[in-house]
């Protein structure tokens, strides 16, 4: 590729300070984040779904 491209990658120089972590990346590096969304998300999912199984449930007479 020639230099004028704009697709084309720039070598690598050294400068990875300056290189922006992306926040997904931060996000999900995190394992106490990943420990708390896995134990609340299932809870959260499971609790609407019981509270929908129990409104479907027909009034006895």
């Amino acid at each position: 590729m020639s230099d004028s491209d704009p697709g084309a990658s720039t070598p690598n120089t050294g400068g990875d300070e300056d290189e922006r972590i992306p926040t997904m990346q931060k996000l999900l590096d995190n394992p106490f984040l990943l420990l708390f969304l896995g134990v609340v998300m299932p809870t959260v999912f499971y609790l609407i779904w019981g509270i929908m199984e129990i409104i479907t449930i027909p009034i006895a007479k």
